[in-house]
């Protein structure tokens, strides 16, 4: 891991949402690079390898589970970055699915800057 100021990668669609969290991230002191889509997002995570992946399941161009699947499948060294995924999708199957493909955490939509924050701070320690 490296020292803070933590830098994570939100890969998320909703322009206002991931402005939102950026905004709260970047005051509690981590750097919050944001992708659009899946594919700007991967080429962001090859680019600059992140501390955390925060990851939409829902997305324009792809889903978060592929993206996941992706990562994990990589030889390179962000194979096994954190990934929590943010999504409106909360049903046991759902949350079961995207674990199941790698995800280190997941956390439905909405939620709440401060417990995002908490939850990544955690899976930095």
């Amino acid at each position: 891991m490296s020292t803070a100021p933590y830098r994570l990668l939100m890969i998320e669609d909703d322009h206002r949402l991931s402005a939102m969290v950026k905004t709260y991230l970047e005051q509690s002191e981590f750097l919050c690079m944001v992708a659009d889509t899946g594919v700007a997002g991967f080429e962001a995570l090859q680019a600059e390898t992140p501390d955390v992946v925060l990851l939409d399941l829902m997305l324009p161009d792809t889903d978060g589970l592929s993206i996941c699947r992706q990562i994990r499948g990589s030889q390179a060294a962000y194979a096994h970055v954190p990934i929590l995924m943010l999504t409106a999708k909360g049903r046991d199957t759902d949350v079961a699915q995207g674990l199941g493909v790698g995800a280190d955490a997941y956390m439905t939509k909405p939620f709440s800057t401060k417990d995002l924050a908490a939850k990544v701070r955690e899976m930095l320690s």
